[in-house]
């Protein structure tokens, strides 16, 4: 029986599992970590942590079993920057989470020719998620750094590279490397990437489910010589897990922050969401990211010394609107559709009244607000397909639907990207099917019962960011000068 490891790099976690031929899970591991914030705005982690937890993860689940392949998947877009023998220099920046770029955004939009220009060659505009202008900001704020660095690499291609030595990077998670990567050409775009990063040797490419090379060791239960994909960003290998890769098709991505990725026809460019190329040849995407979502349940759970069954039970009870709260979710800034590295948190209706029950609902009911302001850019969304931690427990998910007014079916595992890149391993040894590896297990429908409540709080939640943006801005600047 033919063995596959996938292991996926997450922001509050690693996973791996390993999967059989057929697709059933034969083991699961978890090992949590934290993302260093030592500046308002900032977000980063150590790329060790993302190799130690690999051989922690791979040691616990080969055991006693022998694996054919190995698939990698990892949080993006990153910028682990490395001397040119692989040696981190620095921590980790982390994708959108991380805002400290902001002055650089500004600069290189004005400096390549505006938005529009960087949006039809590169797919999308730069914003927080974008690694040119982080890769400035290394070059402005850490020059010593920039001067040595000569190699870039995201937790995917890390892991892929400490295993067989090769360096590459996939095709999406370049086509989120903007402005250094042309999206119509596949390629790096060399004119900017010169101006951004001129001693970066930037890595080939390939696409997700290729082989990157084989292990040049035995690890655990892998041989030396064992395959090992090239991998990509969580998003999509979680769109991969449950099969959302045909036009019309909507991942929804519940984990500590909440991605969306639709698949699209052909290249399709938004000024308020990201357009990528898929994790497969030929496959186009428009996608958006709330840069929180379970990390404010976190953050809430941590804060009042509760358990998530005992906040889920109290949010249930809570009902509806939160008995009369609205919450904007911008704890770390916005990314998708709102594009606002600045905007912060609003509890809106508080009084003395209320418990922790209902600011775990309102979170909730804040996250499901954020997913329908983002459905409104994205065209011609015909199914809905759940996945990830946040599915758990049922109540979540009813309510996004509730909100959004939209179905969502949820597969039977829903573990996501580890179990995505188990099955790109997979195919390095033939066929297979992901609908008989993952078939959809329920359909959660909106309840029509509560679509007049959550329209009108809709319309408050798209009124209070509008009405409170100067003020968060305010705040935002203040918090940037303390120490």
């Amino acid at each position: 029986m033919s063995l596959f490891l996938g292991v996926d790099i997450g922001t509050s976690s690693s996973k791996g599992v390993v999967v059989d031929a057929y697709g059933k899970v034969i083991g699961s591991a978890v090992r949590e970590h934290g993302v260093d914030r030592p500046r308002p705005g900032h977000a980063e982690m150590d790329g060790e942590i993302w190799w130690d937890e690999f051989v922690s993860l791979a040691t616990e689940l080969t055991e006693g079993i022998t694996v054919d392949a190995v698939g990698v998947s990892g949080m993006g877009p990153c910028v682990l920057l490395t001397d040119a023998f692989g040696t981190p220099l620095r921590k980790a920046i982390l994708y959108g989470v991380d805002t400290r770029a902001t002055a650089q955004i500004a600069a290189l939009t004005a400096e390549l020719g505006g938005a529009d220009a960087i949006r039809e060659r590169c797919g999308s505009a730069l914003s927080s998620q974008a690694v040119g202008p982080k890769l400035a900001w290394v070059t402005e704020h850490e020059p010593a750094v920039a001067a040595r660095a000569r190699r870039l690499f995201m937790p995917a291609s890390w892991l892929a590279y400490r295993l067989t030595g090769a360096y590459v990077l996939d095709y999406h998670s370049a086509s989120q490397c903007t402005p250094l990567f042309d999206t119509h050409a596949l390629d790096w775009y060399s004119p900017w990437a010169s101006r951004i990063a001129p001693d970066l040797e930037l890595p080939p490419l390939a696409w997700p489910g290729d082989v990157a090379g084989t292990t040049t060791r035995a690890l655990a239960g892998i041989p030396a010589g064992t395959p090992v994909i090239t991998g990509t960003i969580d998003a999509w290998t979680e769109a991969v897990s449950v099969g959302a890769q045909n036009p019309g098709d909507l991942m929804l991505m519940y984990g500590t922050t909440m991605f969306l990725v639709a698949t699209v026809d052909r290249p399709v460019t938004s000024p308020s969401m990201w357009g990528t190329v898929g994790a497969f040849p030929g496959t186009r995407n428009l996608a958006g990211g709330m840069a929180t979502s379970g990390a404010v349940t976190g953050w809430l759970r941590d804060l009042t010394d509760g358990s998530f069954v005992d906040l889920l039970a109290e949010a249930e009870a809570s009902g509806p609107g939160a008995r009369g709260l609205l919450m904007l979710p911008y704890f770390a800034g916005e990314r998708t559709p709102v594009m606002d590295p600045d905007a912060r948190g609003v509890v809106a209706g508080l009084t003395l009244s209320h418990t922790r029950g209902d600011l775990y609902r309102a979170a909730l009911e804040a996250t499901a607000l954020g997913v329908r302001h983002n459905l409104e850019f994205l065209p011609d969304v015909r199914r809905v397909v759940a996945v990830g931690g946040g599915t758990r427990g049922g109540l979540w998910t009813r309510i996004v639907s509730d909100v959004t007014g939209r179905a969502q079916e949820v597969p039977r595992v829903t573990i996501g990207a580890a179990f995505g890149a188990a099955y790109l391993a997979a195919l390095t040894r033939g066929p297979a099917d992901i609908a008989a590896w993952n078939p959809i297990a329920e359909t959660v429908e909106p309840d029509p019962s509560t679509k007049d409540g959550y329209d009108e709080l809709y319309a408050l939640y798209r009124d209070l960011y509008p009405a409170t943006r100067a003020i968060a801005h305010s705040l935002a600047n203040r918090q940037r000068r303390t120490p």
